[in-house]
């Protein structure tokens, strides 16, 4: 147990100059900052009051880009925002264009289908099996009950 007072005394030694590295200086505000970290990079080199004594291995030096931000805006995470929002909004207008578009020419088809079917004339179409199939009054009126719907949808 004798044997154990001096390592476990060293040890408390060198724990106790770890935590003595700290940094003091003065903010924007003049009010005292004390940290286990460097200032960030805005703070004048006359405000730093104390710096520590040996720059321990587990403390990484902070410079310029490396030291993180404490405030102020990020100008490339804005830029990826912003970029992605024109992206969207593109995206957003091009599927509205081929939507207008799809809409129109189903419109289009819609009023030539009932322009036929109004006409009276004798109308065929194909079957299941791909025999012509020719129209009778209540197909007739199934098919321009569903053209109708279609117009009154696709033609605003």
């Amino acid at each position: 147990m004798r044997n154990l007072r001096y390592p476990l005394a060293a040890l408390a030694c060198l724990v106790s100059l770890q935590a003595a590295a700290h940094w003091q200086w003065l903010d924007k505000d003049g009010r005292k900052v004390f940290s286990d970290r460097a200032p960030p990079p805005d703070i004048a080199e006359k405000d730093i009051l104390e710096r520590p004594a040996v720059a321990p291995a587990a403390m990484p030096a902070q410079t310029g880009a490396s030291a993180p931000r404490l405030g102020g805006v990020d100008k490339e995470l804005m830029e990826r925002k912003k970029k992605a929002e024109e992206l969207e909004i593109t995206k957003r207008r091009s599927d509205s264009e081929k939507l207008a578009t799809t809409k129109a020419e189903n419109c289009a088809r819609a009023k030539r289908a009932k322009a036929s079917l109004d006409s009276g004339r004798t109308l065929a179409r194909s079957n299941d099996k791909g025999e012509p199939e020719v129209l009778d009054a209540a197909a007739r009126a199934a098919e321009l009950s569903r053209v109708q719907d279609i117009i009154e949808s696709d033609c605003n």
